[in-house]
């Protein structure tokens, strides 16, 4: 594991270095392993917040989209309805998030749940009627980066839709030039499934280095949110764009930044920009103000 040259050693760096190799080990995993997860057909609700949450949405879309059953992800806490049918999967790295617990006593004795946590022990995984563990890819730094685009893998893999060479296309992302600095202004865009990774990518450098970052439906943008668009701006799409989209863009000023790989890839160099965003502002990847490791309300 090497941390990228043109960004420093922290430890989010070195756990943002270590995605391709984790992400391998989550795919050569037997089917035991993921055997909890919901199986086709099943209808499904995902539960998290934050990252979780963005993760869960992807995981949502794309299972609805391959028709694997129907496939819902809410916040924990604008949760308003739960399905007598449908069984919850919880995503939580600490596995003891207040909102997520709240959900999981909610539905106790009615519908099944499924945890997929990164600690072992935790209360949410003890009230989980059944985990999938991934603590091989839990984090010590505060802002998530290893560990939720493990469970995307994982998740994507159970689906049978995760592509072939993935983790190299993350390797390979580990290394390609970024653009050049200078914006201030930081836009990501997906479709489908990746809206939810672009929402993930927006908030990783929201987080980490306190930038001005957005994040929104590829076909969304030019309908209000290109009109603050100039020279300041990087747009990042993580699903290809339609020449009239890419037009408009290149139109305000704005530098565009095209998907060289799967989403997932794409979201490793979004890491690697964060931290060097984090670095330029002279702010601490690892722990950035007024955020904690997991949200516990009293």
């Amino acid at each position: 594991m090497t941390v990228p040259l043109d960004i420093p050693d922290t430890i989010t760096a070195r756990e943002v270095a270590t995605q391709p190799d984790v992400w391998q080990r989550a795919l050569t995993a037997g089917p035991d392993a993921y055997a909890a997860l919901p199986a086709p057909g099943t209808p499904v609700l995902v539960v998290g917040c934050g990252t979780s949450y963005y993760v869960g949405d992807a995981y949502a879309r794309l299972r609805e989209s391959a028709g694997l059953g129907r496939t819902r992800a809410v916040i924990a806490s604008e949760l308003d309805r739960i399905g007598e049918d449908e069984t919850v999967l919880v995503i939580s790295r600490s596995g003891t998030t207040t909102d997520v617990l709240r959900v999981i006593e909610r539905v106790a004795g009615r519908n099944p749940v499924v945890g997929v946590v990164g600690t072992p022990g935790s209360p949410i995984a003890d009230a989980c009627g059944a985990v999938v563990l991934l603590d091989y890819a839990d984090e010590v730094s505060v802002v998530q980066t290893r560990f939720a685009s493990t469970v995307l893998t994982v998740l994507r893999h159970s689906l049978g839709l995760t592509p072939g060479g993935v983790a190299d296309q993350a390797r390979a992302a580990l290394a390609r030039p970024l653009p050049e600095p200078g914006h201030t202004q930081f836009v990501f865009l997906g479709t489908n499934w990746t809206v939810g990774v672009a929402q993930e990518a927006a908030l990783k450098c929201r987080e980490s280095a306190g930038v001005w970052t957005e994040a929104y439906a590829l076909w969304e943008y030019q309908h209000g949110p290109i009109s603050v668009a100039g020279p300041h701006t990087l747009v990042w799409s993580l699903s290809p764009v339609p020449p009239v989209v890419a037009d408009a863009v290149r139109g305000t000023g704005a530098t565009l930044v095209e998907p060289e790989s799967d989403a997932m890839a794409e979201l490793v160099a979004v890491h690697r920009l964060a931290l060097r965003l984090a670095a330029a502002a002279e702010r601490d990847p690892d722990t950035p103000p007024h955020l904690s490791r997991s949200v516990q309300l009293v």
